[in-house]
């Protein structure tokens, strides 16, 4: 299934470049001014262009939903730049370097994603550069619109007491988990076994035998940077593990390789590519030291202990937690997982204790294995597991709570029912700031374009 993908995205590509060729044809004729917005013209040109690229994926007429989806966007980046809203290079540089990432991958390389799209890399970071500066602006400018929206516990009553049962959202079956969990020792031995591996490819480096790149593409435990040759994007400080930050935001040198530098995903030699502003651009090489079968042997027998002493109630799970466990993420909040995710509604970012079990299995497939098996406050047998740092750990959980599927209600689902308030009354707001700017700005649209059912009426005046 990978490669069929890989090989779509390569027709995908090829057509790109064709839409590229054509786009470039479009350019050296005559061009049409199809509308007019303020002092902004969209045009004939520029509707073709995003009609070739983006036009399958339309609900509609292009030449309609097209000029208006652009019509929007400029009186959005317009009102942004009279309220002094500013994307800055380094909000827009991390989405453009994954963008660019991971079409690297899908191409298989530079040279061949070039060839593909007909541009040089350059070219192709400042058509992204330029496509995700307009949606972040949009996106700030929205969040400013929208700011103050909120919505009192009278309005969720009132919402939900005046819906009908079958429009009510159908919540998932959703999971409140506990975990316990320790690391297999790790032997000395090893751990300089992985160091002295380290040095080695540092000083093929150094020596000029090899390029760090092909060490990485070869040798880096790291899946993602390894096929990009240990290539990472822009990243500030706060963003990275602070022992590896301490080492990569220390070099100055791109020809040397960094001293070794230990994480909380293993060991690492890093070398310098940039550095712009508070980011840094830099490749890496990451090793994590092996774990003996007889060492996860010794860490389940001790879970199993604890698993039998938490049944017998002789130590509660939240205690057991606090003294044994080795996940800090978890020690400190008696052991329940959190789950962070955006909300499609509002756009914000919530943290929640509730798993789909989808969602879990994202996180863990070990662990949604073994939580599907449970009965609310069953202990679980001890399994082993690969945790958020790629390390493999030994675990036990409990399932501290199981909410069946069921229509939202007010007793268990009160911030799901406000989001869905308050995302109705933003997109009023949005509404009502789109028919002002409709009603006050100067919009004209050629005669030929104007014959169209358009979402927002009150272009043609």
């Amino acid at each position: 299934m990978k490669v069929c993908g890989r090989y779509i995205y390569l027709i995908c590509l090829s057509l790109y470049s064709v839409i590229s060729l054509a786009q470039n044809k479009l350019n050296n004729v005559i061009d049409e001014v199809v509308w007019v917005i303020g002092d902004d013209a969209i045009l004939k040109s520029e509707v073709e262009k995003h009609r070739l690229q983006f036009g399958s994926s339309l609900s509609g007429n292009p030449y309609c939903v097209i000029p208006e989806q652009l019509a929007i966007q400029k009186l959005f980046i317009h009102q942004a730049a009279i309220d002094s809203i500013e994307v800055t290079d380094a909000d827009v540089n991390p989405y453009v370097e994954n963008e660019v990432n991971e079409k690297i991958l899908l191409a298989g390389s530079k040279e061949k994603l070039e060839e593909y799209m007909q541009m040089t890399m350059t070219q192709i970071r400042e058509e992204f550069f330029d496509q995700y500066k307009n949606e972040l602006t949009m996106r700030k400018m929205r969040e400013k619109l929208t700011e103050d929206v909120k919505a009192t516990p009278a309005e969720v009553r009132r919402y939900f007491k005046d819906l009908p049962e079958d429009s009510l959202p159908l919540i998932p079956t959703q999971v409140e988990v506990q975990i316990l969990v320790q690391q297999p020792r790790i032997h000395i031995e090893e751990i300089d076994r992985v160091k002295n591996t380290l040095r080695e490819y540092a000083e093929r480096v150094n020596s000029g035998t090899t390029s760090f790149s092909t060490l990485a593409r070869l040798y880096s435990e790291d899946t993602a940077s390894a096929r990009q040759g240990g290539e990472m994007p822009y990243m500030g400080r706060g963003e990275l593990d602070p022992g590896f930050a301490s080492v990569a935001f220390g070099l100055t040198d791109p020809a040397k390789v960094s001293k070794i530098a230990q994480s909380e995903f293993g060991f690492h030699i890093i070398q310098l590519i940039d550095k712009r502003g508070d980011k840094i651009k830099c490749r890496h090489i990451l090793k994590r030291p092996e774990i003996k079968q007889e060492d996860i042997d010794t860490a389940m027998i001790h879970l199993d202990s604890i698993a039998d002493h938490i049944r017998r109630e002789i130590v509660s799970f939240e205690e057991a937690v606090r003294v044994v466990s080795d996940d800090k993420d978890t020690r400190n909040n008696h052991g329940i997982l959190s789950n962070t995710k955006m909300n499609e509604m509002t756009g914000d970012r919530e943290t929640t204790t509730r798993f789909e079990m989808g969602e879990l299995s994202t996180l863990s497939p070990e662990l949604a294995r073994v939580v599907s098996t449970l009965e609310v406050g069953e202990i679980s047998k001890p399994f082993t597991m690969i945790n958020s740092k790629g390390k493999t750990v030994c675990a036990i959980a409990k399932l501290k709570n199981r909410i069946n599927s069921h229509r939202a209600n007010m007793a268990e689902d009160f911030q799901i029912l406000k989001a869905s308030v308050e995302a109705e009354k933003k997109q009023k707001v949005i509404l009502d700031w789109i028919k002002e700017k409709q009603r006050t700005t100067y919009i004209r649209i050629n005669p030929d374009w104007r014959d169209c059912d358009f979402q927002y009426p009150g272009w043609i005046k």
